[in-house]
């Protein structure tokens, strides 16, 4: 039961939830030679903040402050550097793109001299690709068919999610019974 207990504190603790009493009580479970193998990954965190609460309180923060500091500089280099490479090649291209001669004396000629021949390719054409379009929209339909099977499965799992949250109620009126029998 205590297992339990301590499951329940680690878990209002990584929800910013717990009290200083509550995280005493953590770390004088995790600070024990009773550790639930379960448990163990915990102990090194907590043993790792009595460490850093008792040694330097506000030296510990500064350290922090200085670690995220020069995190965030390392970020806007690299930020910075990407985008001087992005730009870089960007001035390349149009460059290049300015360098290449160009025709601008070009005589486009048509392919059909019969309007009515261009006329009726067009449609053939278009008809091939709305055929296209079709074919892809039909192979569409299974996976409308997942999205309707879908619905009913998600107030399913809000039910659930509802029991779950019912549950966690009476565990921590059970906690509550349990601490006053103390």
């Amino acid at each position: 039961m205590e297992t339990e207990v301590i499951k329940y504190k680690l878990q209002k603790f990584f929800e910013g939830e717990s009290s200083l009493e509550d995280e005493q009580i953590l770390q004088n479970y995790f600070r024990s030679d009773l550790v639930d193998p379960q448990l163990l990954m915990y102990r090194t965190l907590f043993t790792g903040l009595e460490k850093m609460t008792k040694t330097e309180p506000h030296a510990s923060g500064e350290r922090l402050m200085d670690f995220i500091i020069e995190y965030e500089q390392r970020e806007k280099i690299r930020y910075r550097r990407f985008w001087q490479i992005v730009t870089a090649m960007a001035a390349a291209l149009l460059i290049a793109l300015l360098a290449t001669p160009f025709n601008h004396e070009k005589n486009w000629e048509d392919t059909y001299s019969d309007p009515d021949q261009a006329y009726v390719a067009a449609v053939n054409t278009l008809q091939f690709v709305a055929g296209k379009y079709q074919e892809g929209m039909a192979r569409l339909q299974p996976v409308q068919k997942l999205n309707q099977a879908y619905k009913p499965m998600t107030k399913s799992l809000d039910l659930l999610n509802k029991g779950f949250q019912e549950m966690q109620k009476f565990e921590n009126l059970n906690e509550k019974l349990n601490r006053e029998k103390q």
